[in-house]
């Protein structure tokens, strides 16, 4: 027997796999049907940033195109090698932010602790 939880999450699921078509369906079936179950549908949207445009392009945009072909071999290599190559240069950049953000944290601490230090030394002299 599945709880309410497992059924709402497998809804999710499925209507995530659909995208915004779906989940804007259900919102407007939601109203017509029981307003308060749309309502409840545009705010669990809105909360959990579907409504979002990075939330739908991101999961839409790579199965459109992991499932169309253009017809055209040499282009669908060269699109393949160029998504590959941004998706490299992001994965660079997030890294290279990271680094930044560990070694501003480094900085701030080190210096943090200085201070620290020298508050000790005139407490104690």
């Amino acid at each position: 027997m599945s709880t309410p939880a497992s059924w709402l999450s497998s809804t999710e699921s499925w209507l995530d796999e659909r995208g915004k078509g779906a989940w804007l369906a259900a919102m407007i079936l939601g109203f017509i049907f029981v307003w308060p179950i749309g309502l409840a549908i545009l705010f669990y949207m809105i909360w959990s940033k579907r409504m979002s445009r990075s939330f739908f392009c991101n999961r839409s945009s790579q199965r459109h195109v992991a499932r169309h072909s253009s017809g055209n071999t040499a282009f669908d290599a060269y699109r393949d090698d160029t998504l590959k190559r941004l998706e490299d240069e992001q994965t660079a950049f997030q890294s290279f932010l990271q680094r930044l953000r560990e070694a501003k944290d480094k900085t701030e601490f080190d210096s943090f602790m200085d201070d620290r230090a020298k508050e000790l030394k005139e407490a104690s002299a």
